[in-house]
């Protein structure tokens, strides 16, 4: 395993990582233990309270379900109260875990929306502890969308405001900004920023927090090749927060383990952490964590030599990467928040100095036509990139399409969702296996068989191709290959003889070529000319094969 992987691993793992730290930093006595929840349900249910606290209990029901969904609802109901009850903090706090539970789902321009709303509330109130917080879970919204420009601006002003505030909403700021350099592929800064936070979350004695921390640490390490030491910190994070039940987390640093059993040829637990990561996002309705791990079991079968397997998995990650990074709602929604921030700006100008309104007037018309046209020329930038990306997916699909199936065969497919049979009328197939091969298998090493196996086979797949055949498929020790199909060729069948010779001169070749110890083969040849009919079986695996006919 390269360690440039493990780096787009852990680039997309910290995304996902990011959302869930703001999340967990903006919730009041955060807590995801479903026990209390639960409890706090009944007790609003039950009615037995007073008005001030009813506040305070919807507030409190809505940070703590692990369920986004319940979160949403009582974020609703919690809002109408509050405006019932005049209470500004009330709804500050509605449209806060509004956000969490929007940006949880995946959902990120319903997330900005909801976040804006809260520094809209709490500017008015004038609370800079709790503003600071709403700015750290918008850049943690950021983060996920890559969008490094405004990531920077709101930690920025969060970490101006929480120095000399709070020790603890400090150290969360500077975790998620080490964060931030581990999406950058910069793990040593990362790991500094860890270290420093996670003095202050151990004095604090905050388990949840230092489990975070821990998987950090893990993550980091993984960028760096220190897989002994990566494994070791993201198990501990995983035991943790599956007490804890932050079960975001865990599917993220699932998927990271999954990374380190591949880097190490695991691939059976690389596989399970993998397939339990999936599992407990679609569980929980994660759509950015379904996203990753469907692209990590594509990567794992495409490495493992399962094509088909590998071109499902991806299709489905793209499915739920798309519904996540709905990027070009998101960046209207942006630049529509830039311009409504510096109207109300400018507003407050014109009261404080009415003797200036015409000047004042005329600025804020020029500066909304400079922002649109801002707004206008960054929306034409992600169009390109989109599109870009769209147009190196798609590329990447057809090649993996035609690492399984012939181009003009993989064509119709693609253009008509089906392949029909078709008969050819002259045909030659080449038949080959190697002589006393299970009794190789069983006096040779098992990976130093197929590796040998696979040498052979390497080769005649350069001869094939040489020749402009078709191979159809390996079974064992046994290559089948056929020419004439499925483009007709007028002398297909000198072509496979030659094809034939340079295989056998191969296997000979190999005879003195082989060190000691290594398995050397003698080869058995059939061809045969005539009528076969063509096609594709399968509707989930796809593979072409041929038959003969009368």
């Amino acid at each position: 395993m390269r360690q440039e992987q493990i780096f787009s691993f852990c680039s997309r793992a910290r995304i996902c990582f990011s959302f869930w730290l703001v999340f967990f930093l903006c919730q009041i006595g955060f807590s995801q233990n479903q026990i209390i929840s639960d409890s706090l349900v009944l007790l609003y249910e039950s009615g037995y309270y007073e008005d001030e606290d009813l506040i305070k209990i919807l507030s409190d029901i809505a940070a703590k379900s692990p369920d986004p969904d319940q979160s949403l609802e009582y974020c609703e109901i919690l809002l109408k109260k509050a405006v019932e009850l005049d209470s500004a903090m009330g709804i500050y706090r509605a449209y806060l875990q509004q956000g969490n539970a929007y940006e949880t789902k995946g959902e990120l321009s319903e997330s900005l929306n909801s976040y804006f709303k809260a520094v809209d509330k709490i500017t008015t109130i004038g609370n800079k502890k709790e503003l600071a917080k709403v700015y750290i879970a918008i850049a943690g919204v950021y983060a996920g969308m890559d969008n490094r420009q405004n990531l920077i601006e709101y930690y920025s002003n969060a970490l101006d405001i929480l120095k000399n505030v709070d020790e603890t909403y400090y150290a969360i700021s500077m975790e998620n900004l080490g964060d931030v350099y581990l999406t950058w592929q910069q793990p040593d800064s990362a790991l500094l920023l860890f270290a420093r936070s996670g003095l202050i979350f151990e004095k604090l004695g905050n388990q949840t927090y230092l489990a975070y921390n821990t998987g950090n640490k893990g993550l980091a390490y993984a960028q760096k090749g220190q897989y002994e030491k990566a494994e070791s910190y993201i198990g501990k994070a995983i035991s943790k927060l599956e007490e804890i039940g932050n079960y975001r987390a865990v599917s993220t640093y699932l998927t990271g383990m999954s990374e380190i059993y591949a880097a190490n040829n695991d691939w059976d637990s690389a596989f399970n952490s993998s397939l339990r990561a999936l599992k407990m996002a679609q569980n929980y309705g994660l759509k950015a964590e379904i996203s990753s791990a469907y692209l990590k079991l594509s990567e794992l079968f495409e490495k493992t030599g399962y094509s088909s397997a590998a071109l499902k998995y991806y299709r489905n990650h793209i499915i739920y990467r798309d519904s996540v990074q709905n990027i070009s709602e998101v960046q209207e929604m942006n630049n529509n928040a830039m311009a409504r921030n510096k109207i109300e700006e400018d507003l407050l100008n014109q009261r404080l100095k009415t003797q200036r309104l015409i000047v004042i007037a005329t600025a804020v018309a020029l500066f909304l036509i400079v922002l649109l046209a801002f707004g206008l020329y960054r929306r034409n930038i992600y169009i390109k990139k989109t599109n870009a990306v769209i147009a190196e997916e798609k590329d990447r699909s057809d090649k993996l399409l035609l690492n399984i199936l012939p181009e003009k065969t993989a064509n119709e497919l693609k253009e008509f969702g089906m392949v029909k049979a078709k008969k050819f009328e002259s045909v030659t197939v080449l038949f080959t296996d190697f002589i006393s091969f299970t009794q190789h298998s069983e006096q040779t090493d098992p990976e130093l068989l197929v590796n040998t196996i696979g040498l052979y086979f390497n080769a005649f797949d350069d001869i094939i191709e040489k020749y402009g055949l078709e191979k159809i498929k390996t079974i064992g020790d046994s290559y089948m290959c056929a020419g004439g199909l499925p483009e007709p060729l007028e002398d297909h069948a000198n072509r496979m003889v030659n094809a034939a010779f340079e295989c056998i001169a191969f296997v000979e070749e190999m005879k003195t070529k082989q060190k000691k110890g290594t398995p050397v083969f003698d080869m058995r040849v059939g061809i045969n000319t005539g009528p076969v009919v063509a096609g594709v079986v399968g509707h989930d695996k796809f593979s072409y094969d041929i038959w003969g006919t009368l």
